[in-house]
């Protein structure tokens, strides 16, 4: 296949995709994170793999993007970002532990915990089942009072049965789900933007 058939079968995929990602699902998403700036809750990323960098990328934006002059800024943190933190976890506690370790420190009644992950906490690989520190995190964000936002893509695994806001993009392709979370973290954090300087 020459060059030029992939790319265009790769945006053609793109394109595809786009359409089918649920805008009421997403709507769901950023009510739940304009409650939780409205209440002064803090909100928790995490992801593993390429999705971890999604997940300090979400949480900026979430800081920045939303900063409007004159109103207090949402308070957004990332579980990944603390290597000498997470190296100890991991070390500790276990890998399936790293991100509800930190949760029972720093997690209150009302805060939002966004887990980013292609196949949602479902599937298997050479270190076994994949994710399972993001389903943990969910159990005891929830059992405390909290809400959880899921970002997932094939059939959504897991996160999608457990999340109380599952985003699932519909695609068979890791690069393509990757890609949309990028999309959908700026698309929220923008609509955000956009509601909290009209409050």
């Amino acid at each position: 296949m020459k060059n030029k058939q992939y790319i265009q079968n790769y945006l053609k995929e793109t394109r595809d995709i786009t359409k089918l990602v649920s805008v009421e699902t997403v709507d769901k998403a950023i009510d739940l994170l304009f409650d939780a700036w409205k209440n002064g809750n803090h909100v928790y990323t995490c992801g593993n793999g390429g999705s971890a960098s999604t997940a300090t990328h979400f949480a900026c934006d979430l800081v920045k993007t939303t900063t409007v002059a004159g109103k207090a800024g949402l308070k957004a943190e990332c579980l990944n970002d603390n290597i000498p933190l997470v190296l100890a976890l991991i070390n500790d506690d276990g890998f399936e532990n790293l991100f509800s370790e930190q949760l029972k420190v720093k997690a209150e009644k009302g805060d939002i915990l966004i887990c980013i992950s292609v196949h949602g906490g479902s599937g298997r690989d050479k270190a076994g089942l994949w994710s399972q520190n993001l389903l943990k995190a969910i159990t005891h964000i929830q059992k405390i009072g909290g809400k959880t936002i899921g970002l997932s893509g094939f059939d959504g695994g897991a996160m999608n049965e457990i999340a109380d806001v599952s985003i699932v993009v519909p695609a068979n392709s890791t690069p393509q789900v990757e890609s949309f979370h990028l999309v959908l973290e700026h698309l929220i954090c923008s609509c955000l933007s956009e509601k909290i300087m009209r409050c």
